[in-house]
């Protein structure tokens, strides 16, 4: 018998614009404690806007934001710091700064006025950068890191407010293969051991291998929602990012794999899409040809 998740993050109806233009209109989100939904679409969609609207770093023209059931205008900064922790796309100036210490600034929230970080803090920072594996990078700074060291740090600090909350805005952009593999599997395990995410991620494979849930955003709006299967549909991937597709299962892990075919405006003819009946690579389908092998479900 499955047992009805909390809640952690409720958006309703967010409006925020930048002069006459609506940057979010309308957008409705939620994630329930213990999954990770990922936020896709085309650059400008809005979900670096979202992304910090849900953190209150933007405050909506329009709208409200629920943390774990209470209106986030409510809820003092450093307790919302304690309870949920944003790693941006783009990183604030943290010039002069060693890894260790950026990484030691998660504490803060934690930390009463005055009161310097303790040995019990230490070794949550430590943990941090172990998790992902910089702690080599300890006591250099950040600006002699590469753009991917960086952002594996400001993951760090990020796991080391220890927050039940976890917003992450394109995590690998800047990572090799290997860690992007290595970032959105420590992800992926935390949320399985009920750390909730909300994470925007530009690779549409991966956010079908790792999210429960995808919320797609184009032009600002909400344009579909729901478990990848519902959301990564060559229609629908047309319609929001203007390409034909081909979606199927992948035969070594399972989840639903993409091959973007051409620009859906160029005239030149494709392949046809393989139609049927069936349903989670069992055959042919709407999502295209592809292995019969079993779909990675989770429960709720």
């Amino acid at each position: 018998m499955q047992t009805e998740r909390a809640t952690s993050i409720r958006a309703d109806e967010l409006g925020f614009r930048v002069e006459a233009k609506a940057l979010l209109e309308r957008v409705r989100l939620h994630a329930d404690q213990g999954r990770l939904v990922g936020l896709i679409g085309p650059n400008g969609a809005g979900k670096s806007t979202l992304l910090r609207a849900i953190a209150g770093v933007l405050r909506p023209h329009e709208g409200a934001v629920w943390l774990e059931g209470e209106e986030l205008e409510s809820i003092p900064a450093r307790e919302v710091a304690a309870r949920m922790a944003l790693v941006p796309q783009i990183a604030p100036d943290t010039h002069g700064f060693t890894a260790r210490e950026l990484v030691l600034m998660g504490r803060y929230p934690h930390l009463g006025r005055f009161q310097i970080e303790g040995a019990a803090d230490e070794a949550i920072a430590r943990e941090a950068m172990e998790l992902t594996e910089t702690e080599e990078f300890a006591e250099r700074t950040l600006d002699t890191l590469s753009g991917g060291e960086r952002q594996r740090v400001f993951v760090s600090r990020a796991l080391a407010q220890q927050p039940r909350v976890l917003l992450l805005d394109e995590p690998t952009a800047n990572l090799d293969v290997l860690h992007k593999l290595r970032v959105l599997d420590l992800v992926r395990r935390l949320v399985d051991e009920g750390l909730t995410a909300v994470a925007a991620i530009h690779d549409l494979g991966m956010a079908a291998r790792y999210c429960d849930r995808l919320v797609l955003l184009s032009g600002g709006r909400v344009l579909a929602e729901g478990a990848p299967e519902d959301v990564l549909v060559p229609d629908i991937i047309e319609s929001a990012f203007g390409v034909r597709s081909a979606v199927y299962r992948d035969p070594a892990t399972g989840s639903l794999a993409i091959s973007l075919i051409e620009p859906a405006d160029n005239g030149r003819a494709h392949a046809p899409s393989a139609s049927g009946n069936g349903r989670n690579g069992q055959g042919a389908d709407r999502h295209g040809s592809g292995a019969p092998v079993a779909a990675r479900r989770r429960s709720g």
